[in-house]
């Protein structure tokens, strides 16, 4: 291994709680007939791209109109995150610390362009990582992304790190390792190593 690509909701923090009144007015000003959404549907829309949210929160819409009111939420969460920041798992900078003096950090996430400098600006963390990809940049899915930040940075043997089948995905398509982070919002099936805690990786790498 000579670096390290995390995922970034679900992995390095959870946004949901600071973001979910932001979506949900966002909502509301665009169609007052919507129901609000919970915790719940948030967490089942993490780390799918726009097309994927869409198809899950707003099937019964057109595609225009979906993407339209998912791009307005977007910016929203973007600048409340920026503002207020978001739970950091427990134990993260410690481990950042940590890993840091090993291993080059990375992050590729499937979010909106932002959103990422976002979570750098509110906690003070950017000069952990290296460098950072996401589709609202690239508009490339995520193995692809991962690929770039590889290409990019002449990483040979990174593995990947994330907690939804999509990241095992994506890690596959890159051809690298999968770290499953138990502790997210998602599931998968297949990793080369389970971590059940954030902190779990200084004992691992």
């Amino acid at each position: 291994m000579d670096s390290i690509i995390f995922d970034l909701d679900g992995t390095l923090w959870d946004p949901i709680d600071t973001v979910k009144d932001a979506w949900n007015e966002t909502i509301l000003s665009y169609r007052p007939e919507e129901e609000e959404l919970t915790r719940k549907d948030l967490e089942g829309i993490m780390g799918l791209q726009i097309e994927g949210i869409g198809e899950k929160l707003f099937s019964h819409l057109e595609k225009e109109e979906r993407e339209k009111i998912i791009n307005a939420c977007f910016d929203a969460e973007t600048e409340v995150i920026r503002k207020q920041g978001a739970r950091l798992y427990p134990g993260l900078e410690e481990t950042l610390q940590h890993l840091e003096k090993k291993y080059p950090l990375f992050i590729v996430s499937n979010c909106q362009d932002g959103y990422i400098e976002a979570f750098y600006e509110a906690h003070g963390l950017e000069n952990y990582f290296n460098d950072y990809e996401n589709p609202g940049r690239t508009g490339l899915p995520k193995g692809e992304n991962i690929k770039l930040v590889m290409e990019r940075n002449g990483l040979k043997k990174p593995v990947y790190i994330g907690d939804t089948s999509g990241d095992e995905k994506a890690a596959r398509h890159a051809g690298i390792p999968f770290y499953y982070a138990s502790y997210g919002f998602g599931q998968a099936e297949s990793f080369e190593k389970e971590i059940e805690r954030i902190t779990d990786l200084k004992e691992m790498v």
